[in-house]
């Protein structure tokens, strides 16, 4: 149950990282990383690793874009 929570989450904030993608967005990863992070939070009270692996991209993602375009270091 846990790992179908935290795969709805992830995918949430998987779309909403996309969206974040578009030019003038990017400020929308740092309210997007706290929701992975929750999500990843919840997949690992699972079993299954999906959820928490799908959280754990979004993150890496989310972080990425935020070093192309200033927002980190």
């Amino acid at each position: 149950m846990f790992n179908i929570a935290s795969l709805i989450i992830g995918f949430t904030a998987l779309i909403f990282t996309l969206i974040a993608f578009l030019p003038l967005l990017g400020w929308a990863n740092w309210l997007i990383i706290p929701l992975a992070i929750i999500g990843a939070a919840v997949g690992m009270i699972s079993r299954g690793t999906s959820g928490r692996n799908l959280n754990l991209f979004v993150i890496v993602i989310g972080f990425v874009r935020l070093m192309l375009g200033g927002g980190i270091f």
